[in-house]
C-alpha cells in the first residue's frame, strides 16, 4: 500500500503544483545524429559553422545584406537585381560615352577631309598639294612658291565660301536641336519662329526699295528683320500664354504676315533685276563670301554651341516635358526664354550672311539621333559638325554641277533634305 504506482502523478502538497508527467518519445530518439551534419574536413569554415558559427555574425557585422536577409529573404533578390542594374547602366554608358567619342572623332576628320576637297572643286584646277602650300604660306608655316592666281583662288574665294557654309550648317543644325527639345516637336526647325521671313522682309525692304540702304547692306537688314520677326512673335506668344504651342502657332502667324509683306514689297518693286538678285540671295547664296563674313560666322557658332552643350542635361530633361524638368531643379520659364533667344540670334545672324537656307536644321539632328541615341551631350555636337559637313557638300555640288551659274544653296539643301528625310520617317516607322 506503501508504494505508489508508476506514471500516475504525485499529489500536490499544499503551496506546491503537481508534477506533469513526461511526454513519451519513440525508442532511439535520442541516438539520432544532429540535425546539422557534422562538418566536412575538405569544407573550409565547416568545423566552426558546426560550433557557434562566429564567422557568420562577424560577416553580418561587416555586410548589413545578410543581417536584413535573415530577417526578409526577399532582400536578396531586390539588391541584386538593383546592382546588376547599376552595373548594366554604367557599362551602356561607358560603351555610350566611348561611341560617341569616336562619332565626334570621326566626323571632325570628315569635316577637315571634306572643306579641304571642297576647295579644290571647281573650273580652276587646284590639287590637295596647292591648298595646303598655300594654307602652309598663310599661317607662316613655310614659304612654298605658289601661282598668284592659285594663291587669289583658294584663299580669297573658295576657302572662305567652304568655311563660311560649314559654320552656317553647324549653326543652324545646333538650332533645330534645341527648337525640337524646347517645343518637343520633331518637326521644329529654326525658322519656326518666323526669323526668316522677317529676314526675307527685311533684305528685300532694303534691296528693292532702298530704305536705309546707305545706312545697313543687304545683311543688315536681313538681320533687323529677323530680330523684329523674333520679337513680335515672343510678345505674341506672351499674350497667348499656351506654352509650347502657343510658341509654334505665334511663329506660324509672324512667318505668314512677314511672307505677305515680302510678297508685297516685290509685287510692287519696278526694278525686275534687283528684285530677282534679292530672292536669289534669300534661297541661299554664298557667293562673295571674305574672311570678315568666316569670322563673324565662327564666332556666333562658337558662342552659340558653347551655350547649347552646357545645356546639354537640361535639354534632355526638356524632352519629358516641364513638369519632370522643374522637379529636377531646372528654371524652365528662365532657361526656355533664354534658349530660344540664343536660338533667334544665331538663326538671324547666320541667315543674314547666307540667306533662309532650310531642312539643314530640320534632317540633320534626326539623322545624328538614329546613331547616337538621344543624349544631347552627344547630340548636340555631333548634329553641329554633321550640319557642317552636310552644307559643305551641297555648296561644292551646286557651284560645280550646275557652272557656270550655280543653284542656290537653299534649292540644293532641299533637293537632298526631303528625300533624306522621307527615308528617315520611313525608317522610324519600320523600326517601331
Amino acid at each position: 500500500m506503501g508504494e505508489r504506482r508508476r506514471g500516475r502523478p504525485r499529489r500536490a502538497r499544499a503551496g506546491r503544483p503537481a508534477a506533469r508527467p513526461l511526454p513519451r518519445r519513440p525508442p532511439g530518439r535520442q541516438d539520432r545524429l544532429p540535425r546539422e551534419r557534422p562538418a566536412h574536413p575538405d569544407d573550409v569554415g565547416g568545423a566552426e559553422r558546426a560550433l557557434d558559427r562566429p564567422a557568420r555574425r562577424r560577416a553580418e557585422s561587416v555586410d548589413p545584406l545578410r543581417r536584413r536577409a535573415r530577417e526578409d529573404p526577399r532582400v536578396v533578390g531586390r539588391e541584386r537585381e538593383r546592382a546588376l542594374s547599376a552595373a548594366i547602366v554604367a557599362r551602356v554608358r561607358t560603351r555610350g560615352r566611348a561611341a560617341g567619342a569616336g562619332a565626334v572623332t570621326a566626323a571632325i576628320v570628315l569635316l577637315v577631309v571634306s572643306v579641304a576637297v571642297a576647295v579644290t572643286l571647281g573650273p580652276a584646277d587646284v590639287s590637295l598639294v596647292n591648298v595646303r602650300d598655300i594654307l602652309a604660306n598663310h599661317l607662316g608655316l613655310a614659304d612654298i612658291p605658289v601661282k598668284a592666281a592659285k594663291d587669289a583662288i583658294v584663299w580669297e574665294e573658295r576657302l572662305p565660301r567652304a568655311l563660311v557654309a560649314a559654320c552656317a550648317g553647324a549653326g543652324l543644325a545646333l538650332c533645330g536641336v534645341v527648337m525640337q527639345s524646347l517645343l518637343r516637336n520633331p518637326l521644329a526647325e529654326p525658322f519656326v519662329l518666323g526669323v526668316s521671313s522677317g529676314a526675307s522682309t527685311g533684305a528685300v525692304v532694303i534691296g528693292v526699295l532702298g530704305l536705309g540702304g546707305g545706312v545697313l547692306g543687304l545683311s543688315g537688314g536681313a538681320f533687323v528683320g529677323a530680330v523684329v520677326a523674333f520679337g513680335l512673335v515672343l510678345l505674341l506668344s506672351r499674350f497667348t500664354s499656351a506654352g509650347t504651342a502657343g510658341v509654334v502657332l505665334a511663329g506660324v502667324a509672324g512667318t505668314q504676315f512677314f511672307s505677305a509683306i515680302t510678297s508685297l514689297v516685290v509685287f510692287a518693286a519696278a526694278d525686275s533685276d534687283e528684285t530677282r538678285g534679292v530672292m536669289f540671295w534669300l534661297l541661299g547664296s554664298l557667293e562673295g563670301m571674305r574672311w570678315d563674313k568666316v569670322a563673324l560666322c565662327a564666332a556666333v557658332v562658337a558662342v552659340g554651341g558653347a551655350v547649347c552643350l552646357l545645356s546639354a542635361r537640361a535639354l534632355d530633361a526638356f524632352a519629358f516635358g516641364d513638369e519632370v524638368a522643374a522637379s529636377l531643379g531646372i528654371p524652365v520659364a528662365r532657361l526656355r526664354g533664354g534658349l530660344l533667344v540664343v536660338t533667334a540670334l544665331m538663326t538671324a545672324a547666320l541667315v543674314s550672311a547666307v540667306g533662309a537656307v532650310g531642312f539643314v536644321g530640320l534632317v540633320v539632328p534626326h539623322a545624328v539621333r538614329l546613331v547616337v541615341g538621344l543624349r544631347h551631350s552627344r547630340v548636340v555636337p555631333l548634329s553641329a559638325l554633321v550640319g557642317a559637313v552636310f552644307m559643305v557638300w551641297v555648296d561644292a555640288a551646286t557651284r560645280t554641277l550646275f557652272a557656270p551659274t550655280p543653284l542656290p544653296v537653299g534649292v540644293g539643301t532641299a533637293l537632298v533634305g526631303v528625300p533624306v528625310f522621307v527615308a528617315l520617317l520611313v525608317r522610324r516607322r519600320a523600326r517601331g
